[in-house]
C-alpha cells in the first residue's frame, strides 16, 4: 500500500505544495507538466470534477458533462503521478454534479485504470447525496435556511427534486485521508475545499490556505495562458506563492488577485461551511517575472457551520427548433416579426391542439441581437444576419414536438405585417425539430444547520491492492 493512515491533531509542516493540474477532470492538460509539478516537490494533487456552471441538467438527471475517455485520460496519468511520488490525489463534485452515481462513475473508471496500470492504491469515496425524507426532519428543526433570493422551503420541494446533494467542506477528505486513503473520491463539494483539505490537516493556517485553494481551482486560470496546464501553490505559515507549471507561462498578480472576481459576489469575501475568507488586505507581489507571493489573507470562523444544498426537479420536455434569417426588410422590423411570430403560433396551437398558453412555454431567442443580454444590451441597428432559436417547453415529449412543428412554416415562410409576399428563411436542420427530452431547473438554495461537518456525508474505504 502506498501511505498509511494519518494521526494526531494536526502535523505542522513548514510549507505543503498543491497541485492544480487543470479547472476540471476531464478537461485536460499536458502531461509534462504533471512530471514538472512533481519534480518541484507536489504533496497533494487536488482538482475538480465538477461544478453546476452546467445548468441544472446534470445534477438533475445524474449524468455527467464529461466523456469517460476524457475522464480516463486524465486520470492515468494523474494516478500514475501520484503513486510514483507516494502522494495522495483528491477529486471533487465527481461526475460534473457530484451525484453518488458520478462517484461511482469515477471509482469504476479508477478501478479500471489501476488494474491495467498495477497500482496499489486505496481509494476512498464520499457520498454527498441526501435524501428528501432527512432533509425533512432538519427542515421540521428549524435547521433549513434560504439563501438570497429563495425564500423559506417546502416539503414539496423537496419531494420534487429528482437528486439532492449537499456540498461538503475540507472536513470529509481529511477523514478519509486520515483513514488512509490514497485517492480520495467526492461528491459535491466546494471547489476550494478539494485543495484545502490537505494543508489544512498538515497545519497550516486557515486564512493563506483557503486563498490559496480559491486561486488554484481552476488550474492555470490564474495565470497568463491558461491552456498550458495547472499551478503549484506553496502554503507556509505566512502566505502562499503561485508559479504555473508551463515554464513558458506565467502569474502575475494581476492573473492571481483577478481570480477572486471569480463566482464570488463580493472579490473580498468568500463564504465557505465553516467560516468567510477574507482578502481585502492582502498583499500581491511578483517575486520575478513568474510567481506571485500572497500575504495577508485570513479566515474567519462562523458561528454555525453550514452545508449548502442543490437540487434539480423536472420542469417539463423540451423541443427545439432553429432557423435563420438574412431578410433586410425583416432584420430592420425583427422585433415586430418575433411579436406576430407569438401571434400566430398561440392562435394555431390553441386551433390545432386546443392548448391555451398557460399549458405550454415558448422561448424565442435572436442570436445576432440580443439573445444573450436581452434589454440589457442596447439595440444598434439592423443586424446582417439573425440565428431564431425557438425552445418549446411542454409536461411531455410529444407536445412539446407537436407545438414546435406547427411553428415550422411559420419559421420558414412568416412576413413582417407591411409585406406583400412569402419570404424564405433556413432551418439548419432537416429535421427541424430536436427534441431535447427532460428539462431540470435548480430548485434549492438553502444551507442546513450541522453540528459535526462530516454527519451529512458518507465515507467508503476502499481495500488495499496487496
Amino acid at each position: 500500500m502506498m501511505s498509511t493512515p494519518v494521526t494526531g491533531e494536526r502535523d505542522p509542516r513548514t510549507t505543503v505544495r498543491v497541485l492544480a493540474p487543470s479547472g476540471m477532470l476531464g478537461a485536460g492538460f499536458p502531461a509534462e507538466t504533471i512530471d514538472r509539478g512533481i519534480a518541484l516537490g507536489a504533496d497533494v494533487i487536488a482538482l475538480d470534477g465538477g461544478s453546476t456552471d452546467s445548468g441544472p441538467y446534470y445534477l438533475g438527471s445524474g449524468t455527467a458533462k464529461t466523456t469517460a475517455a476524457a475522464v480516463a485520460r486524465d486520470l492515468r496519468i494523474l494516478l500514475r503521478a501520484a503513486a510514483g511520488a507516494g502522494i495522495p490525489l483528491i477529486v471533487g463534485s465527481c461526475g460534473t454534479s457530484g451525484t453518488d452515481s458520478g462517484v461511482d462513475w469515477v471509482a469504476g473508471i479508477v478501478d479500471g485504470i489501476l488494474r491495467e496500470e498495477g497500482l496499489d492504491l486505496r481509494v476512498a469515496r464520499i457520498y454527498s447525496e441526501q435524501t428528501a425524507a432527512a432533509l425533512k426532519e432538519r427542515l421540521n428543526e428549524g435547521w433549513v435556511h434560504p439563501l438570497a433570493p429563495m425564500g423559506d422551503l417546502d416539503a414539496a420541494t423537496l419531494d420534487g427534486c429528482s437528486h439532492i446533494v449537499g456540498m461538503m467542506g475540507h472536513e470529509p477528505f481529511e477523514a478519509a485521508l486520515r483513514a488512509g486513503a490514497d485517492v480520495v473520491l467526492a461528491g459535491r463539494a466546494t471547489d476550494t475545499a478539494v485543495a484545502a483539505a490537505y494543508p489544512l490537516m498538515m497545519g497550516m493556517p486557515a486564512g493563506p490556505t483557503w486563498h490559496a485553494s480559491k486561486i488554484i481551482e481552476c488550474g492555470g486560470q490564474c495565470t497568463t495562458n491558461p491552456r498550458t496546464g495547472g499551478v503549484l501553490a506553496t502554503i507556509d505559515q505566512d502566505g502562499f506563492t503561485i508559479e504555473p507549471l508551463d515554464p513558458a507561462a506565467a502569474c502575475t498578480t494581476t492573473s492571481v488577485a483577478a481570480h477572486m472576481l471569480y463566482e464570488t459576489v463580493n472579490p473580498f469575501e468568500m463564504r465557505e461551511p465553516a467560516g468567510t475568507l477574507v482578502v481585502s488586505d492582502a498583499i500581491y507581489t511578483a517575486l520575478d517575472d513568474r510567481r506571485v507571493r500572497v500575504e495577508g489573507s485570513r479566515f474567519d470562523l462562523a458561528e454555525q457551520y453550514t452545508v449548502k444544498l442543490e437540487g434539480a426537479r423536472v420542469t417539463g420536455y423540451e423541443t427545439m427548433s432553429f432557423s435563420a434569417i438574412r431578410d433586410p426588410h425583416i432584420l430592420a422590423h425583427i422585433e415586430e416579426w418575433v411579436a406576430l411570430m407569438h401571434e400566430v403560433h398561440t392562435g394555431r396551437v390553441r386551433q390545432t391542439l386546443n392548448l391555451d398558453p398557460a399549458e405550454y412555454a415558448v422561448d424565442i431567442r435572436l442570436y445576432g441581437y440580443n439573445a444573450v443580454l436581452g434589454d440589457i444590451d442596447p439595440a444598434t441597428g439592423p443586424p446582417r444576419e439573425v440565428g431564431v432559436m425557438m425552445l418549446v417547453n411542454a409536461p411531455d415529449q410529444a407536445t412539446a414536438t407537436a407545438i414546435a412543428k406547427i411553428a415550422n412554416p411559420l419559421m420558414l415562410h412568416l412576413p413582417t405585417p407591411d409585406m406583400d409576399y412569402l419570404p424564405s428563411l433556413a432551418f439548419a436542420t432537416s429535421p427541424a425539430e430536436t427534441e431535447r427530452g427532460p428539462v431540470y431547473q435548480f430548485v434549492l438554495n438553502h444551507v442546513v444547520d450541522v453540528d459535526e461537518p462530516t454527519d451529512m456525508f458518507r465515507i467508503e474505504m476502499g481495500d488495499s491492492r496487496d
